[in-house]
């Protein structure tokens, strides 16, 4: 376990090996699970002021679900999460060409017509963060869908905190990840 200021980080971000590989996986974290993406609070008006400009990336079917549903829905527990099509596809996800799933928000920010490049809990996917009232729990999420990515990331010689060191900064800034290097690499 790694503590640096309100974070206790899951010795895993460290050790294990993880590079996500859509060639084998086709984008199967935004379809699989039994709810859409977690939201920060602070992530649903930021949802609603670009919702027309990422509308265009979107598939008709997640437009056509947000139109009846909403951009988001309660997760049952004091908070939201994505909207789902029909309980399976993300409402912002979308096919490529060659059938593998990926972000009609992050398609828009990559064309520079938002500033928002995805939901944070999908940017730093394996992380999942545990809040609690005086700390943050940082914790490698296994799930099967992402074999190939850990297979990938191993390959590659690339660990989680590595492949998430910009969704890391984003979260936590510059300092804190410069922090976590440090301990990693002095341990």
């Amino acid at each position: 376990m790694i503590l640096i200021d309100n974070t206790c980080i899951s010795d895993d971000v460290a050790e294990k090996f993880f590079v996500c590989n859509l060639d084998k996986c086709k984008g199967a974290c935004c379809v699989e699970g039994d709810l859409g993406a977690p939201l920060e609070a602070d992530e649903l008006p930021i949802l609603e002021e670009i919702y027309p400009l990422i509308k265009p990336y979107l598939m008709p079917e997640g437009v056509k679900a947000i139109e009846k549903h909403g951009l988001y829905e309660s997760d049952g527990d004091d908070g939201f999460v994505t909207t789902t099509i029909d309980g399976r596809e993300c409402v912002f996800a979308t096919y490529d060409k060659r059938g593998i799933l990926k972000c009609g928000i992050e398609a828009a920010y990559n064309d520079g017509k938002v500033n928002f490049k995805k939901p944070i809990s999908c940017h730093l996917y394996p992380i999942r963060i545990t809040k609690y009232e005086n700390f943050h729990a940082l914790n490698y999420d296994r799930w099967p869908i992402c074999n190939p990515a850990c297979s990938f990331g191993e390959q590659l010689g690339v660990e989680v905190y590595k492949f998430l060191k910009e969704p890391l900064i984003r979260m936590y800034g510059e300092k804190w990840y410069g922090e976590l290097v440090e301990e990693i690499e002095n341990r």
